[in-house]
């Protein structure tokens, strides 16, 4: 089997969406960048006698800078290597699997699923290669299970997802609504006005991208953590067990927004680039999501809408725990790479602070590294000031849900919730049955050495706050 093979199957199930995304120059853009995988030789070396590097990532919404940095990278560098990068489709993780299945896999890949990759040994570490330097700056932002497993090193952290709530200012004013919700009551209410001031204009309440279960988890995961002290992603840290419970109110806000009606038509088959491309049209009053959007409504979904971020609404209104930044990992090098040495030169450029400095400038994503932070500079791009750091952002510790979910029995959490919020049903026996489910497949989990994530009887979500910002 080539790789020829291996990425045309990649492009023609994983990247169908993308051809889309060249017209509509969504957030996640096209792989225009991308070219033939075999074009590498036997050997690895490229054409010229260059080394080829192939670099995987799924980031859409970066990919014209990130191609920009790389033919630079190409050009420049003095190793005579080239970088070859693909922008794959959603189902980059099943790409992933089938590309280290066939022992085709990428040189660099961006490590969007730490624990699985660890435990299928797809990532080498990289302490060796790492300069004292470079080891000084990232001592204090290595985290266990998300960076690290017993002192070696895989991936480093980059820039964090800040989830906020985004909201469409006109369209607000509109219906007469003074403020954002704060609550999850409020923002049934302003959905519902919204639709009712709207409607006849095509303009609903809100949206989210339930075409996948990331419908239910975009607009409740950020909710649920900052309305609790516990968790996130239905784990209770505390307990060191799964209790869905805490999206019981949020799945009963979205349950009555699809009730009333306000809830854009056919959204149960909305995927998240035709929303922003509703969003921007201004046919949408709210919905969540994370620090990309800034980069998406300028470049890729040019808006004239008036929009702005706010913290996402909790059950009563304040935040008790802390709202989750998704981040931690961004590149690895394959462990099946023959080119490890002339991968991480290109690993080490990506973590310049020349280049993360320019991405975090110009809102491609909001900084985790120290030396970008501490510079003082701030992004400019137009939205973005609503996605910097608050006091209340935190990055949680990871958790066993992607371990637990692997030999889990019957539908994931998210799809269970789905499927509630559009027929309705007892919520809480859904939850009991999560509950159940879930715990038994973690007590295999932990049984089988799968993973070493335990009960701490002292966490508290709260004493997250304040690591990364202390701006209220």
């Amino acid at each position: 089997m080539d790789k020829k093979w291996v990425v045309a199957t990649m492009s023609t199930v994983l990247a169908l969406s993308l051809a889309g995304c060249a017209a509509d120059s969504n957030k996640e853009p096209a792989a225009s960048n991308s070219k033939p995988a075999d074009a590498k030789g036997d050997n690895g070396a490229a054409s010229g006698g260059k080394t080829k590097i192939i670099y995987w990532t799924p980031d859409r919404h970066d990919a014209d800078f990130m191609k920009s940095k790389i033919d630079e990278f190409n050009k420049t560098n003095k190793d005579n290597i080239e970088v070859e990068m693909t922008v794959m489709g959603d189902n980059y993780p099943q790409a992933v699997d089938i590309a280290f299945a066939s022992k085709q896999a990428p040189d660099v890949l961006q490590i969007n699923d730490f624990q699985t990759y660890y435990k299928k040994g797809y990532m080498a570490p990289i302490n060796d290669y790492m300069s004292s330097e470079m080891k000084e700056t990232f001592k204090d932002s290595l985290l266990e299970n998300k960076n690290t497993v017993d002192g070696k090193t895989y991936t480093l952290p980059n820039t964090g997802q800040i989830w906020r709530l985004i909201y469409n200012k006109d369209i607000f004013k509109q219906a007469g609504i003074e403020n954002p919700p704060k609550t999850l009551d409020e923002m049934v209410a302003a959905a519902k006005k919204i639709t009712e001031t709207g409607k006849k204009d095509g303009v609903y309440g809100f949206a989210s991208p339930f075409k996948s279960s990331s419908g239910f988890w975009r607009a409740s995961n950020t909710v649920a953590g900052a309305s609790n002290t516990t968790g996130i992603d239905g784990y209770n840290y505390k307990t060191g067990q799964f209790d869905f419970s805490m999206y019981k109110d949020i799945a009963l806000a979205l349950r009555q927004m699809n009730e009333d009606g306000s809830m854009l038509p056919g959204v149960e088959s909305l995927d998240i680039d035709p929303l922003r491309a509703q969003f921007a049209q201004g046919k949408i009053g709210m919905y969540i999501n994370h620090s990309a959007e800034p980069g998406v409504y300028k470049d890729q979904f040019p808006t004239t809408a008036n929009w702005a971020a706010v913290a996402v609404p909790t059950t009563d209104g304040t935040i008790k725990g802390a709202s989750q930044i998704i981040g931690g990992s961004y590149i690895g090098i394959s462990a099946d790479s023959t080119h490890k040495e002339a991968a991480w030169k290109f690993m080490e450029y990506v973590y310049s602070d020349s280049l993360q400095s320019e991405y975090y400038e110009k809102g491609y994503g909001i900084s985790l590294i120290k030396t970008v932070i501490s510079s003082g500079k701030k992004p400019s791009i137009p939205g973005i000031e609503g996605f910097l750091p608050k006091r209340y952002d935190a990055i949680y510790p990871a958790n066993p849900l992607t371990i637990t979910e692997g030999s889990l029995e019957g539908s994931k959490w998210s799809d269970a919730f789905s499927v509630f919020v559009f027929t309705g049903g007892d919520v809480d026996s859904i939850i009991k049955d999560l509950d159940t489910r879930y715990n038994a497949s973690l007590e295999k989990a932990r049984a089988s050495g799968a993973t070493n994530i335990v009960a701490d009887p002292s966490f508290d979500a709260s004493k997250l706050q304040g690591k990364l910002s202390t701006e209220e």
